[in-house]
């Protein structure tokens, strides 16, 4: 899956089911990933950023302590973090990790409008699957394609 091509048609299936943007932190290692995809709006990331939500956000924590999917609805948010979201238009999400050994991917999707069904949270989570796979390691990723994935990051995050 690794070409260009199909990456920006992955990102961009996600982008028509997220209505409200997404969030993907793949290939975290400590608390830093290789590649970070954001498209929530401007104005949230960041109120995100200045408030340093990062440290109470409960989609972030369920990532990195489990794997598979989980509805925002279902978290616990002493912090208000999810209702301050609100306020921006991520009303209902899904979080998603993959974990497999040392290597976790996270990713939190957003609408305004509804909670997502059952099938939309399996695409979501088949997509972050083959991202996953997609940007695992950088060595088998051609010079071009691992330079296109890190232009796409800055540009899915600074529209």
């Amino acid at each position: 899956m690794a070409n260009q091509l199909e990456l920006r048609h992955t990102l961009a299936e996600l982008k028509k089911i997220a209505t409200s943007g997404f969030a993907l932190a793949f290939h975290v290692r400590y608390t830093t990933p290789t590649f970070l995809f954001q498209t929530y709006a401007k104005d949230w990331l960041d109120y995100y950023s200045q408030n340093g939500l990062v440290m109470s956000d409960p989609t972030v924590a369920w990532g990195f302590e489990n794997a598979g999917a989980i509805r925002w609805s279902a978290l616990t948010d002493t912090a208000g973090m999810l209702e301050k979201a609100a306020e921006f238009d991520l009303k209902f999400g899904t979080t998603c990790a993959i974990e497999d050994g040392a290597n976790r991917s996270i990713g939190s999707f957003a609408r305004a409008d509804r909670e997502f069904s059952d099938a939309e949270t399996a695409i979501l989570v088949d997509h972050m699957d083959k991202l996953h796979a997609a940007t695992a390691n950088l060595t088998t990723l051609s010079p071009e394609t691992a330079a296109e994935l890190r232009m796409m990051s800055v540009q899915f995050t600074h529209t």
